[in-house]
């Protein structure tokens, strides 16, 4: 007679229900899965570090070379009088090149961050790992850019001898919104990069409109067209605020840098659950 083994390890498999257990118990998985995953995300980073200092005369040298150039060409303009910058607090390199600095934090970033899932094609169908790690580990690309940029900003400071303010030690607290908006951006964007391959392309076209009307280079219109887009313009208050404090430690720009901090919170909220909730169908689009 043949003879039956019992098994004891059985596993059901059903479908996914999260979102029968309420948004709360959903952000509370999300917490948690980024948590555990925290090794990897530092591990995807400390690569990304690694690739970049390998790299150093080529990468590091451009991130410098690309502002350079922006705020060359800007500052020609202005002095030729086809670009009128308006009334700078400093001289206007130091303005130009403080607005290109912050402005970078978000440009590198959002692109880093939509391409993550792309990039990291052949590890997501080869191994089950977290895609949360990837969009937050390719944060540090735009983190290394600002330091790097940071020390041209210094030397233009020493050049016109100019001593930044005292405040300027909370720039990194100040920068932390456009972080999360970049992260808000970056979880959304991944997604769509994996099943529209031409987003990644667009965003660059975009990024570039973006800045012009953005006052990255020039101070916001008191009229116009201009001035009403910097006014709904949560980026205007990002790149603005952090660029006074630097300048001359007060800015009038609190209320709408307030709201653009809450709108980004939000809108990381959202796209994490978006992210959350699609990210174990990535494997099929990529």
């Amino acid at each position: 007679m043949e003879r039956r083994v019992p098994v004891n390890n059985v596993v059901t498999y059903e479908p996914d229900n999260s979102t029968r257990r309420g948004y709360r118990f959903l952000l509370t998985e999300i917490v948690r899965d980024i948590t555990n995953n925290r090794w990897l995300t530092y591990q995807l980073l400390r690569r990304d570090f690694l690739a970049a200092y390998k790299q150093t005369l080529i990468g590091t040298v451009w991130s410098v070379i690309i502002p350079v150039i922006s705020v060359g060409m800007f500052a020609l303009l202005n002095r030729a009088g086809i670009l009128v910058a308006g009334k700078t607090n400093a001289p206007y390199p130091i303005y130009a090149m403080l607005g290109v600095v912050f402005w970078q934090v978000f440009s590198t970033g959002v692109m880093a961050s939509s391409n993550a899932l792309v990039n990291a094609s052949s590890m997501i169908v080869k191994i089950n790992c977290s895609k949360k790690s990837l969009v937050l580990a390719s944060i540090g690309q735009s983190i290394l850019s600002f330091v790097v940029q940071l020390i041209l900003v210094a030397i233009l400071f020493v050049a016109y001898k100019i001593t930044p303010h005292p405040s300027t030690v909370l720039v990194p607290l100040l920068i932390l919104p456009i972080v999360i908006l970049v992260l808000a951006l970056g979880f959304f964007l991944s997604l769509l990069n994996g099943i529209i391959r031409d987003v990644g392309n667009m965003l660059s076209v975009l990024l570039g409109f973006v800045m012009l009307l953005t006052p990255v280079f020039y101070v916001k219109p008191l009229t116009g067209v201009l001035a009403f887009v910097s006014k709904i313009n949560p980026l205007y208050y990002m790149v603005s605020v952090p660029r006074d404090i630097v300048l001359t430690g007060t800015t009038v720009e609190w209320p709408g840098y307030i709201v653009s901090v809450c709108i980004s919170a939000i809108g990381l909220v959202i796209s994490l659950l978006i992210f959350h909730l699609t990210e174990t169908r990535v494997a099929e689009r990529i």
